[in-house]
């Protein structure tokens, strides 16, 4: 997602919004990164800067910049000029704007960032995920020439060890070679392994190229991606154009459901949903019209273990079967994933050769609290780690399993660990006496990096706060 921010400045023509927290740096990539980019206040912008002044006849931004960015885009109190929006969103489709009795052109890029007030769930259910725009530009003829829309809160906040001490590329000679890459296209080379679905319209399609053909310049110039690598920009390029569209059918019930999916050679349909659609299936549906009750879901609501709702421990029979959770996904908790399974086990054990490090003891310290929360005070629990000793901390490692143990046995857990002779031991599964065995690709090392040492952290106190990693979880029985 941070990547995705340079696409405009290999790309002619390429629209995008991101709207989300503040100090996330999407500003500052278009204010200092480039010396072929400008960023404007939103709110000061006008015809004359932006295309051409009729009265001197000289070119505005558009003709001299390769990206023009709007900065404090957001805002339902700003106001904008209604000629100003409605020739941006001839300029945004067809390149070209007319000021007078000439047709003009040009290849700017445009970049609109702003700050959300609401929550993503606020959002989704009382408006849409444009809701802090200016009214003039909260309409669905202009949002629909974006290309991407960048979920800004997926963004993780800047802080201080982000920044490097080693050596870089100086930006100016990085900005160049950006530049020298709006001459290629690299929009179709997907087709020879995947094939969009043919509901996705041609602007759609339009989007997702674009989007794909930059994110191939910035990662794989010399175009020597693997198929693997070719479908997970494809699915990312489709993502970002689906949110934008979906965004549209809540606004105006003129556009049409669309099926955002692709193919492969073998005819294996790919779909693709928005990380939101998954974390809040129940708002996500729904469309706003004239607030009743009966037209607030336009499709069933979907069960989902992963869905923020879950959060309470859930009283079905656990099932068996498998479930992928994608980046940055929250709503997820040790609760969710494993609560279910370890009710009434007496014996538990952990195979995880990853529990070294202090937030790889403190994730398994998380998980002996969830065994706590959900046997009953009188029952006793065995929990068995094995894992494999850290080469170079071992004495730090031992350290940490020693205060754990210490710390359990008072609740009623006994926890014990053994160092596995295998030290190419793989494996990352939890077995219990009840039955079940659960297959986990990253172990108990599911979150992404959050700040545990501050105490008013909601992502520090809370799992559901946190954004998760990619992985996949089997239960077998």
């Amino acid at each position: 997602m941070q990547l995705l921010r340079l696409v405009p400045f290999c790309g002619r023509n390429y629209n995008i919004i991101e709207l989300g927290p503040k100090g996330t740096g999407k500003s500052h990539i278009y204010s200092e990164f480039s010396p072929h980019g400008i960023l404007v206040s939103g709110g000061e912008v006008t015809v004359a800067k932006l295309f051409v002044n009729n009265s001197t006849g000289k070119i505005g931004l558009v003709g001299y910049w390769d990206v023009v960015a709007f900065d404090e885009f957001a805002g339902k109190k700003k106001r904008a000029d209604k000629a100003l929006v409605d020739i941006m969103k001839n300029y945004m489709a067809n390149k070209s704007f007319s000021r007078g009795i000439e047709t003009l052109g040009a290849e700017a890029s445009m970049a609109f960032v702003g700050n959300t007030q609401h929550t993503v769930p606020y959002m989704l259910k009382h408006a849409d995920l444009f809701d802090d725009l200016p009214e003039q530009y909260h309409d669905s003829a202009f949002l629909d020439r974006v290309h991407f829309y960048l979920p800004g809160w997926e963004v993780d906040i800047i802080r201080g060890e982000m920044f490097s001490n080693g050596y870089g590329f100086v930006v100016d000679y990085l900005a160049e070679i950006l530049r020298s890459l709006r001459n290629h296209d690299f929009s179709d080379w997907y087709q020879e392994h995947f094939t969009l679905s043919s509901d996705i319209s041609t602007r759609d399609r339009d989007g997702i190229h674009k989007t794909f053909s930059g994110l191939m310049k910035i990662l794989f110039p010399e175009g020597e991606a693997t198929k693997d690598e070719i479908q997970a920009i494809l699915h990312f390029a489709i993502e970002g154009r689906k949110r934008v569209k979906d965004q549209l059918m809540r606004i105006d019930s003129t556009y049409v459901d669309v099926r955002f999916s692709y193919e492969d050679g073998e005819g294996k349909t790919f779909s693709v949903k928005t990380l939101e659609e998954e974390e809040y299936p129940r708002y996500y549906h729904r469309t706003i019209g004239d607030g009743s009750e009966e037209n607030e879901l336009k499709s069933p609501v979907k069960t989902d273990i992963s869905a923020k709702e879950s959060v309470e421990p859930v009283e079905e029979q656990p099932q068996a079967g498998h479930v992928a959770y994608q980046e940055n996904q929250r709503g997820i908790s040790y609760q969710t994933l494993f609560g279910p399974y370890l009710k009434g086990a007496q014996k538990i054990t952990i195979t995880d050769p990853y529990i070294r490090l202090f937030y790889q003891a403190r994730n398994l310290m998380e998980f002996l609290e969830t065994i706590a929360r959900i046997k009953p005070d009188e029952d006793e629990v065995s929990v068995h780690l094995v894992t494999v000793e850290d080469e170079f901390k071992g004495d730090q490692q031992e350290e940490y399993l020693q205060k754990i143990q210490e710390a359990a046995a008072p609740i009623g857990i006994n926890f014990s660990w053994e160092f596995s002779k295998d030290e190419g031991l793989h494996a990352r599964h939890i077995v219990t006496d009840t039955g079940w065995k659960i297959l986990l690709d990253r172990g108990l090392d599911i979150f992404q990096r959050y700040e545990m040492s501050d105490a008013f952290s909601f992502s520090n106190r809370l799992q559901e706060y946190r954004p998760c990693k990619a992985f996949e979880v089997t239960y077998l029985q």
